[in-house]
Order: C-alpha cells, then sequence, then structure tokens
C-alpha cells in the first residue's frame, strides 16, 4: 500500500497538533517498512537545518522514506487548497497513492482513486466561538465541514470529539474511528540527578514548590481563571505556565503581569524538558474549557504528579478516576481543589499512584497499531 502522510504540522507547530503528529508519525514507521510510505510537509521559511535532522530521524526508523516538500508555509498552503480551493490534488507532488493520512483538521485536493483518513482533534471553535479570532474561526467553520465529508474515513482524538462530529456534521458514526493519544515512554516518575536546577537554571524558576500548566496561551485554556484561584492561596508557592503565546491572550499577559512575583510564563518550553518539569511540580492543573483530548494531564500522570482538571469534554475519558475535576468556570471551586492537594500529603500519593496506573492505559505504539488497522482496512 502506498501511504501518503501531510507532517506539515509536525515540522512547523512545537506543541499541540504539531507534537501529535511527531509522536503519532515515529511511532507508526516504528512499527517497520511494511508499506510504501511518501512524508509531504510545507516547509517553506523553515530552517533548513532543523528540516535536514527531523527527516534524518524519520528515515533511522524507514530506511528509504520519501519525502516530499513544497517551498511554501503552512498558512500559503492553506490559502490555496482551502481558502481559494485551487484543484491541485497533493499527488502532483507525493506521486500515486493509495491513501492519503492528514493529522490536521483539514484534507488537501486529492485524486478520486486515493483513499482519505482525517483526524479531527476537537471542534472547540464551535463550542466557544469567542475563544477563537474571528478569521481563524472563519476559517474552521468552512474548511472543516468539506473536509470531514470528503474524508472516506475519521479519527476522533476521544469519544467527546466524535459525539460532536455526528451531532455538528451529521457524520455517519461507522465512519468514525477513535484513536486515543500515547504516552511517550520518557515521561516518567524517576528523576535524573541535577533536573531541578536545570530547570531553574534554564527557565530561572526559584526554589519555592510550584503547580504548573501546559498549553498555548489562548482563551479556551483558561489560564486567566487559573491564575486567580491560585493567587487566593498561601504565597509560598508559585504557578507556571508552559506555552508560547497564541491569540486573545491579553487578560492571560495583564494577569500574570500583576502577579509576578507568584506566576510565571515560561514561553514555550523544550520538548526535551518538559518531563522533567512535569516530575518536579506539587501538581498540574488543566482547568480547560474544552478539549480534544488533553494529552498534558496524561503525561503529567505518567510522571507521578497530582492532576486537577476540568471535568468537560474529553478529560474524563483521559484522567478517569485518577484526578481531581472541577467546573472550569468555578474559581473557588477550583482553589479549593488546589490546596487540598497541595496541603494533603496523603491525597498526592493516592492520586499520584492512580495517575500512574492510568497513563499505562495509553501508549503511542498501541496508538499505531490501530492507525494501521483502520488503514488497512481503508485499502482493502
Amino acid at each position: 500500500m502506498r501511504i501518503g502522510i501531510d507532517y506539515t504540522a509536525g515540522a512547523r507547530q512545537g506543541g499541540g497538533i504539531g507534537r501529535y503528529t511527531r509522536e503519532l508519525v515515529r511511532a507508526f514507521l516504528g512499527l517497520g517498512g511494511l508499506h510504501d510510505y511518501t512524508i509531504f510537509a510545507a516547509i517553506g521559511g523553515l530552517q533548513s537545518g532543523d528540516w535536514r535532522l527531523e527527516t534524518q530521524n524519520l528515515q533511522s526508523l524507514v530506511p528509504g522514506l520519501r519525502f516530499r516538500t513544497l517551498p511554501l508555509s503552512d498558512d500559503w498552503l492553506h490559502r490555496l487548497w482551502q481558502r481559494l480551493r485551487l484543484p491541485l490534488p497533493v499527488e502532483l507532488i507525493t506521486g500515486p497513492l493509495d491513501v492519503f493520512y492528514s493529522p490536521d483538521f483539514v484534507l488537501p485536493p486529492t485524486l478520486r482513486a486515493t483513499r482519505t483518513l482525517l483526524t479531527v482533534h476537537d471542534l472547540s471553535f464551535l463550542h466557544y466561538p469567542d475563544a477563537y479570532v474571528p478569521s481563524l474561526r472563519r476559517y474552521l467553520e468552512r474548511a472543516v465541514p468539506r473536509s470531514v465529508a470528503r474524508a472516506d474515513r475519521l479519527l476522533a482524538d476521544s469519544k467527546a470529539t466524535r459525539a460532536d462530529l455526528i451531532a455538528y456534521y451529521g457524520a455517519a458514526p461507522d465512519k468514525i474511528d477513535v484513536l486515543y493519544c500515547g504516552v511517550d515512554p520518557r515521561f516518567g516518575p524517576d528523576s535524573n540527578p541535577g533536573e531541578r536546577v536545570r530547570l531553574q537554571d534554564r527557565y530561572g524558576i526559584d526554589d519555592r514548590p510550584y503547580v504548573l500548566t501546559v498549553g498555548t496561551l489562548q482563551p479556551r485554556k483558561n489560564f486567566a481563571r487559573l491564575i486567580e484561584a491560585f493567587v487566593s492561596l498561601a504565597a509560598d508557592v508559585q504557578l507556571l505556565i508552559a506555552g508560547g503565546r497564541g491569540w486573545l491572550c491579553e487578560d492571560i499577559l495583564a494577569k500574570a503581569a500583576e502577579h509576578r512575583d507568584r506566576v510565571r510564563l515560561l514561553g514555550f518550553v523544550d520538548d526535551a524538558d518538559l518531563p522533567a518539569l512535569y516530575r518536579n511540580a506539587e501538581l498540574f492543573s488543566l482547568p480547560s474549557l474544552y478539549e480534544g483530548f488533553g494529552l498534558p494531564v496524561l503525561e503529567a500522570m505518567a510522571c507521578g504528579t497530582p492532576v486537577v482538571c476540568s471535568g468537560v469534554s474529553s478529560l474524563p475519558e483521559v484522567a478517569g478516576d485518577a484526578a481531581s475535576m472541577i467546573d472550569p468556570f468555578d474559581v473557588d471551586g477550583l482553589a479549593a481543589a488546589i490546596a487540598r492537594v497541595l496541603q494533603e500529603a496523603a491525597v498526592r500519593r493516592n492520586m499520584a499512584a492512580r495517575g500512574l496506573e492510568q497513563a499505562k492505559r495509553f501508549t503511542w505504539e498501541q496508538v499505531a497499531q490501530q492507525l494501521l488497522r483502520v488503514l488497512d482496512s481503508l485499502h482493502a
């Protein structure tokens, strides 16, 4: 089978869907050269050395892996294929394919004979439209349903997203598979010598215990309410927010600036530093308004860190009974949940143990095997 994979998000985005794409594709290729693979990416504006290193990493998994690229940015590619809807099939770049897989919400034009597989991570832009820049929301509202209708098969990150695809877009239930995320083995509870000191040196973290959250700065992550809840607690703990600036984040920046002695914005954190950052936290909190999956919750659990998160959308599926769940709009309830975990050592130990067991249920190898079965069924 000739499989094409859109790796643009993996090449261009540090977190979020970029991390999802990298982890999934690496695990998938790690199953071995079972088929004929072509990696497609729009690499305009990328550092040539970074892309060369990425291709070498992927080729180490499948020698002879083919790469086909366009010297365009992802923004320009979306303008041409999704906004202007130029009918130039991706096979002009990749060559003939049996199946094309896009892990990032939309499909490019393809030839009629090519079967298509699409991952839709969430429909938060429909649940919380005000949490998006109007131009981005309009783009998603137009491009995503077209791609959903075109796709031969759909993957959803969770049962919550699957239900949304059926309810909002009328997608056929038997067309949608739930494909959960996995946790990379580097996320584990065993610390490395001196890692806390290295974190302090690299990110300017002081000696105080800290609560951690991870995610792009944008309204859906609910970081402004998290800051409000956190600063009502005792001052001997700091809040670290790891994530690059997204959109409509002025409220978050303002609240963090008001409490800069308690709240630190770390910016984008390198993947290699994330396990240590999770491990050394007193607890991890994700009070998000909506998540398609919520991978940081799982990564924190895998590192033995207690989790306080919202009990909405996909998060109950991911966290099971291992997290303390709150109403994301209830600032007092969020503060109380954080305080209880910080103050009660027995609660922390119990949550950490349950979180470790919950995280074991999600591995990228299992996810890759399921993806292979879906692709095989498409080609059958």
